[in-house]
């Protein structure tokens, strides 16, 4: 996919950390992001990747196991000591699992909600932690979580995975409050993705012929977009387009919302 040709520069002197920024989504965030004028930090377990990424935008890399809160309070302050700053954090990191009821394997759902869930209010304490008064940055900022269609309509096969998007709606909700109750000066909203033409999204309609749900992989695509009232597929740049939005000053009074980037499917 084309990379952003926007030459504004809406979000310059910021620094942004994207979660899971070595590929697929998170890489077209990270170059939207340094298109909008923002150093952007790709944090990432895929360390020979992610630095790829990062050298091509001209940004840093930091490794993060979202899962882990050590290694959060590491990849922030060096984040912080590398850049001086940090203003933006898009939890994208996450995972994607299908399966059905009665074939449910609690190891796997404990890993979703682990990397989803987990991973995404971790984000969220490092964040506030950081960018909020007397904080290692201290001004303020913004933090985009990714959320999914997923967690607003019932889709065979993604009981775990819809679950665990749907307490990242949640979770940004209580997390916008409680930032405007303690004065953090951050806001936290999220954005919630159809289904895209990618890596991820061809691997799911795999999943899901495989396990006789549909007769094949376009099939399943097919009804994804019966389903969708603006037809076809969100694009990542659909996606990325939403979350510099939610990161600048455009949406400054927009706070606690999932914008839903999925032409209608999940309304």
């Amino acid at each position: 996919m084309s990379s952003p040709e926007s030459t504004t520069a809406e979000l310059a002197g910021r620094t942004a950390l994207v979660t899971g920024g070595a590929q697929g989504l998170g890489r077209k965030f990270a170059e939207f992001l340094t298109a909008a004028g923002a150093h952007v930090v790709v944090a990432d377990l895929q360390d020979e990747k992610g630095k790829e990424v990062a050298a091509a935008i001209g940004g840093s890399y930091v490794h993060l196991d979202v899962t882990d809160d050590a290694s959060w309070e590491a990849a922030v302050a060096q984040t912080v000591s590398e850049t001086g700053g940090l203003d933006i954090v898009v939890n994208n990191a996450g995972i994607e699992i299908a399966s059905l009821f009665v074939n449910l394997d609690p190891d796997v759902s404990r890993r979703i909600f682990d990397v989803n869930v987990v991973g995404t209010s971790l984000g969220i304490k490092h964040a506030f932690r950081t960018m909020g008064p007397g904080g290692a940055a201290g001004k303020g900022g913004s933090v985009v979580n990714v959320a999914s269609v997923a967690a607003h309509i019932a889709f065979p096969a993604l009981s775990q995975y819809s679950a665990s998007k749907s307490a990242v709606d949640r979770i940004t909700r209580v997390a916008a409050m409680e930032a405007g109750k303690l004065g953090l000066g951050v806001r936290v909203n999220c954005v919630s993705p159809g289904l895209i033409p990618n890596e991820m999204g061809a691997g799911l309609a795999n999943e899901l012929t495989g396990m006789g749900l549909f007769e094949s992989p376009d099939a399943a695509v097919g009804q994804v977009v019966e389903l969708t009232p603006s037809g076809g597929l969100a694009t990542e740049e659909d996606i990325a387009e939403a979350v510099v939005f939610l990161a600048s000053d455009r949406s400054k009074f927009i706070n606690g919302v999932d914008l839903s980037v999925d032409g209608g499917m999940g309304m």
